[in-house]
């Protein structure tokens, strides 16, 4: 039953994370950031409810560990993309939209103000 209840508040925060991330104008199309990240340093935390011999500082050790690991990473392929092949399209791409630009239509056209 812990499992299901530590299940349900990852669900409930990632929602909220999503959110958040809207309101503080973070680009997050799939949701990364909330799914994994915040999910996941609920679930590093939530160990401390179901083991006694967990202790906070060493999750928190861990979920910096993990934070540190993951930017590093990350931030040499990005710089790694972008002075290899580029990490932006074109302006011109980028006003028409990625989809026309890439596969010569519009991906969700109903949604597109004035069109139909």
């Amino acid at each position: 039953m812990l499992a299901v209840m530590i299940g349900f508040i990852g669900g409930v925060l990632v929602v909220f994370s999503i959110i958040l991330l809207d309101k503080v104008k973070i680009d997050d199309p799939a949701g990364a950031i909330s799914a994994h990240g915040t999910a996941g340093i609920w679930g590093v935390f939530a160990v401390l409810l179901s083991n006694p011999d967990a202790s906070f500082v060493a999750q928190l050790v861990g979920v910096l560990s993990i934070f540190a690991f993951v930017f590093t990473a990350s931030l040499l392929v990005w710089l790694i993309l972008k002075y290899t092949m580029g990490i932006r399209i074109s302006e011109e791409d980028e006003m028409r939209g990625v989809d026309i630009a890439e596969c010569g239509l519009e991906a969700y056209p109903e949604f597109t103000p004035g069109r139909k």
